[in-house]
């Protein structure tokens, strides 16, 4: 039994919990069963391993440039606020764990138990009709933690074994269930390479794929719009995103003033101007989304031929769920920074709202989930709605995940430690699913746990024909459905 428990601690603590790596030997397998040479498995090992630590440093440097500025919001006009955040939102539940005399351990044997669980959903799809697996690590890991302080928060006398039990489940059916809701999704995005969201908003990927068409009828994508004259300049993604960066968070730095950006960013030199700090710190959006695209297109063609030797030789129409930002090197370049301003602007005016109306718990804008969800979200819209989806979908959004946060964080006392996970489906799944394990007991968390097995159940009953075959075989089913509108337009005519 040591030997077993150290065997997984290492598994875990350096393969599990470090993504580039996870993925990696993914791909690194899926080439073995594919029987390529050893040479060239061990090459997309390599390629699919730097391209994701050239993601991880640009979404990394994304969050880490921008988060002081926008916590720094909270000291300059003194408010008790949570943060809505992954990060803030894993403290806050981990040192809740602990006051109540729990490990934070549990959430490793969660995750565990979850996606063997999650493993076992896909190799039953023929009656789950579950097509796709988690292995975004990261992700899963503060996911866990947050989940297991809801269950412990309407089960506190529930032993350790049972919280594990329950949450398990929990994780391992919700991470099967929403990451093959993005199946369809994903697949027309991409035009086939085979992969899905398995990160923190798939129920906001489903929701923009469904609702953008509806929306933005007739509208321009983003990459469509003809800017005159000297505007024309704002076409190419580095100088839009760089003017507009500078003018955004420029308004922002200026409210906060240099004395108290010299206190909370160690980045800004006191021999340093402080417009030339402003343009600076504005113009490495620019550097980090370029990196970030960089690290996406390595690692997500590595992936997309590789896994196929998975889905074909260990789990049969498998799909493998991954970090939102590979969807990003399938849109306009541009599409990312304006679901990232429609975002701010849907926060900002529902930040605004809890101060108006005196709200008892308020929260600061997170950089993660303001970006990176709106951003994913953007990119799904953009394609079927373009540019006026793109503007109203993330502009919910925003006003969904603050909303949501300041109701999250006060019921389930996360605000006490300073943050809530943000993200959207924690915003719009987690919250009314731990209302129901409070009020409704054991019965609600099996009521949960149906509602998600019931989701891929319903998707399947939609295209019970190309259901399976979207998944391995893109180009065939995308025909066959061709052919069927086409023969139903003759029928009609």
């Amino acid at each position: 039994m040591e030997f077993l428990m150290g065997l997984w601690n290492f598994f875990n603590y350096n393969i599990f919990a470090k993504p580039a790596f996870f993925i990696g030997i993914i791909v690194f397998v899926g080439y073995l069963l594919l029987k390529r040479p050893f040479y060239t498995a061990f090459a997309g090992f390599i390629k699919a391993t730097v391209g994701y630590l050239i993601l991880s440093e640009g979404s990394g440097g994304l969050v880490n440039n921008f988060r002081p500025i926008l916590v720094g919001l909270n000291e300059r006009f003194n408010m008790s606020a949570a943060v809505i955040d992954p990060y803030y939102g894993q403290i806050a539940a981990e040192n809740l764990i602990v006051e109540m005399g729990r490990s934070v351990s549990l959430g490793m044997s969660v995750l565990i138990l979850g996606f063997f669980i999650n493993i076992l959903l896909v190799a039953l799809k023929r009656f789950t009709k579950i097509r796709s697996l988690m292995i975004t690590g990261h992700t899963m890991v503060c996911q866990c933690s947050l989940v297991v302080w809801l269950v412990l928060f309407a089960f506190p006398n529930a032993s350790d074994l049972t919280i594990i039990i329950c949450t398990g489940i929990l994780m391992g059916v919700y991470w099967g269930a929403t990451t093959n809701l993005t199946v369809e999704a994903c697949q027309e995005l991409t035009d086939g390479a085979g992969f899905v969201v398995g990160h923190n908003q798939m129920f906001g990927v489903w929701a923009a794929y469904r609702l953008a068409g509806k929306i933005g009828k007739g509208s321009k994508s983003v990459d469509e719009l003809k800017l005159p004259g000297w505007l024309s300049i704002f076409s190419d993604n580095v100088v839009s995103s760089g003017v507009l960066m500078i003018l955004f968070f420029g308004v922002l730095m200026t409210i906060l003033g240099p004395d108290l950006l010299h206190e909370i960013d160690s980045s800004f030199a006191a021999t340093q101007n402080f417009a030339f700090y402003v343009v600076e710190k504005s113009l490495k959006f620019s550097v980090y989304m370029s990196i970030l695209l960089l690290g996406v297109r390595m690692f997500v063609a590595e992936l997309s031929e590789s896994f196929h030797g998975i889905s074909e030789k260990l789990l049969p129409g498998s799909m493998a769920g991954i970090d939102c930002a590979a969807t990003y090197g399938f849109a306009p370049e541009n599409t990312m920074m304006f679901g990232f301003l429609f975002g701010v602007l849907g926060q900002f005016l529902a930040i605004l709202g809890l101060v108006v109306f005196h709200s008892p718990v308020l929260v600061i804008t997170g950089f993660v989930p303001v970006f990176f969800d709106n951003a994913t979200i953007a990119c799904f819209a953009n394609k079927r709605g373009g540019i006026r989806a793109v503007a109203i979908l993330t502009f919910a959004s925003g006003l969904i995940q603050v909303l949501g946060g300041a109701f999250a964080a006060g019921f389930f006392r996360t605000a006490s430690y300073g943050g809530w996970y943000g993200n959207f489906d924690f915003e719009v799944f987690w919250p009314w699913a731990g209302v129901l394990f409070k009020y409704a007991g054991y019965i609600g968390l099996a009521l949960v746990v149906l509602f998600l097995l019931a989701i891929p159940q319903l998707q399947y009953r939609r295209n019970k024909e190309g259901y399976f075959e979207i998944a391995t075989d893109y180009e065939g089913a995308k025909a066959k459905k061709m052919k069927s509108r086409a023969e139903g337009s003759g029928q009609n005519g």
